[in-house]
C-alpha cells in the first residue's frame, strides 16, 4: 500500500498518522549532520540503533529523507557571481520555459511563481564573462519572452535545511 503525505493541523501525516516526536528528532539531527551513524544518532537521542536505522529507512521510502550529502561552499570553488532571474514566459510557455532554463548547466534552482514573474532560476558563476554568455542565452529560450536579472550582492542567509523538523 502506497503512503502519501500531507500536512494537517497536526503536522507532517504519512495516511494520517503523524510523525512522532522520534522521527522530527531524527530528522532534526540528520539535517545538521548527515553523515552522523544510526548508533551515533540513536546514542544521541536515545533510540536504539535497530530503532533508528528501521524510521530512517521508513522515512526513505516515504520520499521524506530524499538523500545524503556535503554542503559545499561554492564561493571556495570559484563560483563569486550568484544571480537570480525572473523570468516572463509567453502565453503558454511557462513550463516548457522552466523545464528548459532547470536543465542549463550553472542553474541550480527553478520556482513557479504567483504574480507578475512566471518563474525564477538561481545561478552560480565564475566570472562576469560566464554570466554575461547565460543571460543572453536565456533570451534564445523558447517560450521565454523576458528576464530580469538580480546579481547577488551579499547572501545574509542560505540555509537549505530550515526550517528544521
Amino acid at each position: 500500500m502506497q503512503r502519501i503525505f500531507h500536512f494537517c493541523g497536526a503536522g507532517l501525516v504519512a495516511n494520517e498518522q503523524p510523525l512522532d516526536a522520534l522521527d522530527r528528532r531524527i530528522l532534526r539531527e540528520l539535517a545538521g549532520n548527515a553523515r552522523v551513524s544510526a548508533r551515533k544518532l540513536g546514542s544521541k537521542i536515545g533510540a536504539a540503533t535497530s530503532t533508528v536505522s528501521a524510521r530512517m529507512a521508513w522515512l526513505e521510502r516515504r520520499g521524506v529523507i530524499k538523500g545524503y550529502g556535503a554542503r559545499i561552499d561554492y564561493g571556495k570553488l570559484g563560483y563569486e557571481w550568484v544571480i537570480l532571474v525572473e523570468i516572463i514566459a509567453r502565453k503558454g510557455g511557462i513550463r516548457e520555459s522552466a523545464r528548459k532554463v532547470a536543465r542549463l548547466e550553472n542553474v541550480f534552482a527553478v520556482y513557479d511563481l504567483t504574480g507578475e514573474t512566471d518563474c525564477m532560476a538561481l545561478a552560480r558563476f565564475r566570472s562576469r564573462a560566464e554570466l554575461d554568455k547565460f543571460v543572453k542565452s536565456l533570451q534564445e529560450v523558447r517560450g521565454i519572452e523576458r528576464t530580469i536579472t538580480h546579481i547577488v550582492l551579499n547572501t545574509v542567509k542560505d540555509e537549505p535545511d530550515s526550517p528544521r523538523p
